[in-house]
């Protein structure tokens, strides 16, 4: 089975648990090599309520792509608690719950938010 049949497989299957709505968005994460991406997604209106990547974290000096990916969920936060958001569904995509994406997780309840 090819790399991306198999990912687009868990990624269905984590999708399929997890909805997100105006109230209780769903925060997904993206992983590449070198950077991570999250968005607050609402999935009853198809829309991205807030996106942030850690290009923007990369400013602040931090040692290490996962203590990157912690600053990333700590900002993540500062922004949805601007915006009123408190409470959101965590979707990991296709990644296992470790490393930089529980990092993004972990630093998202660290800023106040509620997973």
């Amino acid at each position: 089975m090819k790399q991306n049949t198999q990912k687009q497989r868990r990624q269905n299957r984590t999708r399929g648990k997890v909805h997100g709505t105006q109230k209780r968005p769903r925060l997904t994460v993206f992983r590449s090599n070198n950077h991570m991406y999250a968005q607050l997604i609402d999935d009853q209106k198809h829309a991205t309520l807030l996106g942030i990547s850690d290009k923007t974290v990369a400013t602040e000096k931090v040692a290490g792509k996962t203590n990157t990916a912690k600053q990333l969920g700590i900002q993540l936060a500062k922004k949805a608690l601007e915006k009123k958001i408190k409470k959101v569904v965590f979707d990991r995509g296709s990644y296992a719950y470790h490393g930089r994406v529980k990092a993004i997780a972990e630093g998202a309840r660290e800023g106040g938010l509620e997973l």
